[in-house]
């Protein structure tokens, strides 16, 4: 019999050390640092599935390298497509986090009852007839998605071979556990090695494996930090489980951009597609309020209208707060101090609270000029005109700075009916005869003299 090999991981960062210690000297995190259990077997009578495209192990000129096969696969989901950059691509790993009950496994489940390829949905977590009583809500009448309720990635892989499927979908990889592993389900040896197994299955069958991963009280993937570095993809859907509205980032994208958003709506029937957010984004109301202000901002190369609101009032306290949600508080106490400075606000003894409506975060610094906008009709108690937009960068000099794509965030402003945008004067414009009135501004005194 083998000598049983140990050795000792965090639990928090995945770092591997020799013996046990107290504190984990990468992380710096305490009593993380557990025994593991490394000893692979020998042999196996089993092996993995190479059905499918085989890879050629030759090298190749790169000039040489025929990628015509190497089509996206499409989900059926506009949101899902736009954030992988436009498909799946076959071979590819993708994992997706987020927080328990977000909705990762509907999401999934849903994409896999959409898809035109014949899928397999592998659940460690759920029985196949839970899942059922799900899809019944979503698509009951897909008829090429397997259900497979397996933990073992050794039966997981015979299932394959047998089914042979384009697209393997796996809920959780936290559940996942391989015979060659002697640790339980949801170790860091155990979750590295078995996405060790789907990474070697994949690129040798060119199938795409999607992942979900659970996330940690920090809201990172758990498990070790070498998981996100495996993957070719790495997605994350955020929201609130209060709202009904979720967002999917992309962390890593091997294929496309992380600069992409897709926004869904939780209903009783799945998620709905939003393909126009700024519905959701910008609150529908009869009578003007103040310290309310519409910016124009990009995600990837969608334009978004968002809110910004804010509440200036006097400081019970001795020293002020200042509270940002959804945007950089740093920013938002510079661009305080310019409007002290050059606009001769007295801002300093009073609370600023500043709040970007929908639950996202923006660091678009195109939001600048209707961040001071809404400060300064909430400090004044005017109302900014419902049909009134900003799309400029402040200065520390007050200098209102021209932003990339302004042109498109124009049209998207004209789209929705504003009647006028404030753009800075530097910015160059090459639109023809536009609807919406262009309002040219260059330093923030122009801004104060109106709106005030």
């Amino acid at each position: 019999m083998a000598k049983i090999k140990t050795t000792f991981f965090c639990q928090n960062c995945g770092s591997q050390y020799s013996k046990w210690q107290g504190q984990c000297t990468a992380c710096k995190e305490w009593n993380t640092i557990v025994e593991e259990v490394i000893q692979k077997e020998e042999k196996s009578d089993w092996k993995m599935p190479t059905s499918g495209v085989k890879r050629t192990s030759k090298p190749l000129r790169i000039n040489e390298i025929d990628v015509t096969k190497e089509a996206r696969m499409n989900t059926q989901d506009e949101e899902f497509n736009r954030v992988l950059g436009g498909g799946i691509v076959p071979g590819s790993l993708i994992l997706l986090g987020g927080e328990p009950g977000i909705g990762k496994s509907t999401l999934l489940l849903q994409i896999s009852l959409k898809l035109p390829y014949k899928t397999l949905y592998v659940s460690g977590e759920e029985s196949q007839q839970q899942i059922k009583m799900r899809a019944e809500r979503i698509n009951p009448n897909s008829a090429n998605c397997y259900i497979l309720t397996e933990t073992k990635t050794q039966n997981i892989f015979k299932q394959i071979e047998a089914l042979e499927p384009d697209i393997v979908v796996i809920d959780s990889i936290q559940t996942l556990h391989s015979d060659y592993i002697e640790s339980s389900s949801g170790s860091i040896s155990q979750i590295k090695e078995c996405t060790t197994e789907l990474i070697k299955f994949a690129k040798e069958t060119a199938t795409p494996v999607i992942l979900i991963g659970h996330i940690t009280k920090d809201g990172n993937i758990a498990g070790p930090k070498i998981l996100e570095h495996m993957v070719d993809t790495v997605l994350q859907f955020e929201g609130d489980r209060n709202h009904v509205f979720r967002i999917l980032r992309a962390h890593k994208n091997r294929f496309g951009s992380t600069n992409e958003l897709g926004i869904y709506e939780m209903q009783g029937s799945g998620l709905r597609e939003v393909s126009n957010p700024s519905e959701i984004l910008i609150s529908k109301k009869d009578e003007e309020l103040s310290g309310n202000a519409v910016a124009s901002t990009l995600e990837g190369m969608r334009p978004l209208m968002i809110e910004v609101q804010a509440l200036v009032s006097t400081a019970v306290y001795g020293t002020p707060q200042r509270s940002a949600t959804g945007f950089n508080a740093k920013r938002l106490n510079m661009l305080l101090a310019v409007l002290e400075k050059r606009a001769g606000f007295r801002l300093g003894a009073k609370d600023v609270f500043l709040n970007i409506t929908g639950g996202i975060s923006v660091d678009d610094p195109a939001i600048d000029l209707a961040v001071v906008a809404s400060v300064l009709s909430s400090n004044e108690d005017v109302a900014i005109p419902k049909d009134y937009c900003f799309a400029a960068e402040v200065g520390l000099s007050g200098e209102i700075r021209p932003v990339q794509r302004v042109e498109q965030r124009i049209l998207e402003a004209e789209k929705l009916g504003f009647s006028t945008i404030f753009v800075s004067k530097y910015n160059k414009i090459a639109l023809k005869n536009p609807v919406i009135k262009i309002q040219l501004i260059s330093k923030i005194e122009d801004l104060v003299s109106f709106l005030v």
